[in-house]
């Protein structure tokens, strides 16, 4: 099979689809790899690793996308990529459909056969093309929580972790998978006080014994949330729905309940985030102020560490890709957690969640496939 990956066009994102060291993979087990052009400069990789790996390189992004069967990204296509959709694509990203219509509808037209990431699932439930990124992001939750907590700035001018005669910080984290836990860990780590909610009774179970007496774990319902988040310093959204939106738990008026120079890090953004005044931004411009409150709600956070996301995402890729270069659309019917992952098929929705979220027509992933 012919594999490509192309340069990440989402503003400010460095990750890459594909390392020299996974088209040497590819290259070994006989497929032909395409590059554009310095797609892999914002990690690290240079033209002639990619080269040297087997890996043909193409002046453009249109160049690789019409010379392959599989393209390999790290982030959903925007508007102007969608001309690079066509019958027959076999498109393997991080995809977060639910919110985006006009992709979703793209992606249909244009019969791609499209697989996200985010939703390729084990027969255990595992999500593990999501499980790097959600640890990075969870890190990264905490560690900018407390950057704009600081001053100069709009943040309240806390230290995170306090001195003797000043109380630390407080935190509290919704959600209780895996951005809640790495989170969890850094704002441990860095002194705050933390207290985690979630629906979950098992996992605030497992983060109690992990933790010890360092957390305090609540049950998720408007009532906790309103009370924990009364004058608290920083709010965590960690709420996964896979392949859905996610629910807007925080109201305004919660939000407000925080007060001036709090902080939210709202990593839920990708699938609408959890706050009712959560809103997109980017890296270059970061943050905004409502109700008083900092929100930092950038859908591709891991994108600021490109050389640490590309070589965790694509070590958790590679064997998939590998599988997808060798069956095509028949490793779907190979593998579980490959099918899981199936969003679009031969102009057909086959994402129950995606269709839910959108009012769309679902078709089951074995009659697309017929």
């Amino acid at each position: 099979m012919k594999v490509g990956t192309i340069q990440e066009t989402k503003i400010e994102e460095y990750r890459v689809g594909l390392t020299p060291s996974g088209v040497r993979a590819l290259a070994h087990a006989g497929h032909d790899v395409f590059v554009e052009e310095g797609a892999g400069d914002g990690s690290g990789f240079g033209d002639g690793q990619y080269k040297d790996a087997g890996a043909t390189v193409c002046p453009s992004a249109a160049t690789v996308a019409a010379a392959v069967d599989l393209l390999v990204k790290v982030k959903e296509p925007l508007e102007p990529e969608f001309s690079l959709l066509r019958p027959g694509l076999l498109l393997f990203t991080y995809l977060h459909l639910a919110p985006l219509p006009e992709l979703t509808r793209a992606l249909l037209e244009s019969r791609a056969n499209s697989i996200a990431y985010e939703t390729v699932r084990r027969p255990d439930g595992s999500l593990p093309l999501l499980v790097p990124m959600s640890q990075v992001a969870g890190r990264m939750a905490a560690e900018i929580a407390a950057q704009f907590l600081k001053k100069p700035g709009p943040g309240r001018g806390k230290l995170l972790g306090g001195i003797a005669g000043s109380s630390p910080a407080r935190a509290l984290v919704v959600g209780s998978g895996n951005v809640g836990t790495a989170a969890t860990r850094v704002l441990l780590a860095l002194g705050a006080r933390v207290t985690v909610t979630s629906t979950d009774l098992q996992r605030l179970a497992g983060l109690e014994a992990q933790f010890r007496e360092r957390i305090a774990t609540r049950v998720t319902s408007p009532a906790v949330l309103e009370e924990e988040l009364r004058d608290a310093d920083i709010l965590i959204g960690a709420v996964l729905v896979p392949g859905g939106i996610a629910p807007k738990l925080v109201t305004r008026e919660m939000v407000r309940l925080m007060g001036s120079g709090a902080v939210i890090v709202d990593v839920c953004i990708d699938q609408g985030g959890i706050c009712e005044t959560s809103r997109p931004t980017t890296h270059s411009d970061p943050i905004y102020v409502e109700e008083g409150v900092i929100h930092y709600c950038v859908p591709n956070m891991p994108g600021a560490v490109p050389r640490t996301s590309t070589e965790a995402l694509t070590s958790a890729t590679l064997s998939y890709v590998l599988k997808l270069a060798d069956r095509g659309l028949a490793a779907l019917r190979e593998d579980a957690a490959l099918a899981a992952g199936a969003s679009t098929i031969e102009g057909k929705l086959v994402s129950a969640a995606v269709a839910q979220a959108q009012g769309l027509e679902y078709t089951p992933l074995d009659q697309a496939l017929k």
